[in-house]
C-alpha cells in the first residue's frame, strides 16, 4: 500500500509540471494556431534560469554569513518563469508575426530554428554542466508514508499545478481578458474590426504560455537537475499531451498530463523496456477514435 501511494504522489508531482508546460503550448496554439516548436526550449530555459539564480543567492547568502532558508528559496524560482515570459514577448513581435500571412511551415521553420539556437544560447550562457536547485529539497525534507519517506517538496509542485490549473481557468473563462482571448481565437478578423488590439492580445497571450513553461521548468529543478537536452524530452512529452486531450484545450492539457504521467510512472514500475510504446500506443488509439483528441474540437 505504502508503494502504491507513492507511486500515485509521483504521478501527480509528474503530471503538474508537465500540465504546466502543454497548457502553455496549448494555450499559444489556441489563442495564435501557432505549434510552437520552441516551447520545450522555452521550458528548459525557465529551469536553467531558476536553477542559477537560486543557487547563486544561496551562495552569496553564505558568503556573508547568511541562511536564506527555504521560502527564500522558493521565492527566487518563479524568476526563471519570468525570463521565460520576457523572452517570448520580444520572440512573438519580431519573430512570427512577421509570418502569420505566410503558409503554416514558415512558423514550424521558424521555430524548429529558435528551438536550436535556444539549446546553444543556453550552453553558451550556462555552460554545459548541469544546474540544480537541490538545495530547497534538503532543506524542505520528507515526509513519512509508512515505512518509506516521500520528499515534501513534490507535494509542493502538486499544490502548483493546482492552484495553476484552478487560475487559468478562472483567468480564461471568469475575466474579461479571457473574453478578448477567446473571441481573437474563434474569429481574429472580427476582433479586430470590433476595436480590439489583435497584435498586444498576441503578446499577452504567447507571453503566459511561454510564462507556463517556464514555471513548469523552474518547479522541476529542485527534483531534477536542467541539463543540456532537456527541452526535447519535455516537447516531445508535451506534444503526447495534448495529441491526447487535445489541441488548443486546457482542459484536454490536464487530462493528457494525467494520462501520461500516470502510463509513465506504471511503466517504470512495472514495464520498463515498453513504457514508451505503450505511451504512444495509447495516442495512437486516441488518434483512431477521436483525431481531434479527447476534448479537442475539429
Amino acid at each position: 500500500m505504502e508503494i502504491l501511494i507513492v507511486q500515485i504522489l509521483n504521478s501527480i508531482f509528474q503530471a503538474a509540471s508537465l500540465f504546466l508546460l502543454a497548457a502553455g503550448l496549448s494555450l499559444i496554439y489556441g489563442v495564435m494556431r501557432i505549434v510552437n516548436l520552441a516551447h520545450g526550449n522555452f521550458y528548459a530555459f525557465g529551469a536553467y534560469v531558476s536553477a542559477w539564480t537560486v543557487g547563486a543567492a544561496v551562495a552569496l547568502a553564505a558568503s556573508r554569513g547568511i541562511n536564506l532558508g527555504v521560502a527564500g528559496q522558493l521565492v527566487l524560482l518563479p524568476l526563471g518563469a519570468l525570463a521565460v515570459a520576457a523572452l517570448g514577448a520580444i520572440v512573438e513581435p519580431t519573430l512570427l508575426r512577421p509570418l502569420y500571412r505566410r503558409p503554416e511551415e514558415y512558423i514550424l521553420l521558424i521555430t524548429f530554428g529558435l528551438l536550436m539556437v535556444l539549446e546553444d544560447v543556453i550552453r553558451l550562457v550556462f555552460g554545459g554542466t548541469p544546474l540544480t536547485a537541490g538545495s530547497i529539497m534538503d532543506a524542505m525534507g520528507s515526509i513519512p508514508i509508512g515505512g518509506l519517506l516521500y520528499p515534501a517538496y513534490n507535494l509542493v509542485v502538486v499544490g502548483v499545478g493546482v492552484v495553476a490549473a484552478i487560475g487559468l481557468w478562472l483567468f480564461v473563462y471568469r475575466t474579461r481578458f479571457g473574453v478578448i482571448l477567446r473571441a481573437t481565437s474563434q474569429d481574429r478578423r472580427m476582433a479586430a474590426a470590433l476595436g480590439l488590439n489583435v497584435g498586444r492580445v498576441y503578446i499577452q497571450a504567447f507571453a503566459i504560455g511561454c510564462f507556463l513553461a517556464g514555471l513548469g521548468g523552474a518547479v522541476v529543478v529542485p527534483a531534477q537537475a536542467a541539463v543540456l537536452g532537456m527541452g526535447v524530452d519535455a516537447l516531445v512529452q508535451a506534444f503526447v499531451v495534448i495529441v491526447i486531450g487535445g489541441l488548443g484545450s486546457l482542459e484536454g492539457a490536464l487530462v493528457g498530463a494525467l494520462i501520461v504521467s500516470a502510463v509513465r510512472t506504471a511503466g517504470v514500475q512495472f514495464f520498463a523496456e515498453i513504457e514508451l510504446a505503450v505511451l504512444y500506443l495509447i495516442a495512437v488509439a486516441v488518434l483512431l477514435w477521436r483525431p481531434t483528441g479527447l476534448f479537442g474540437r475539429a
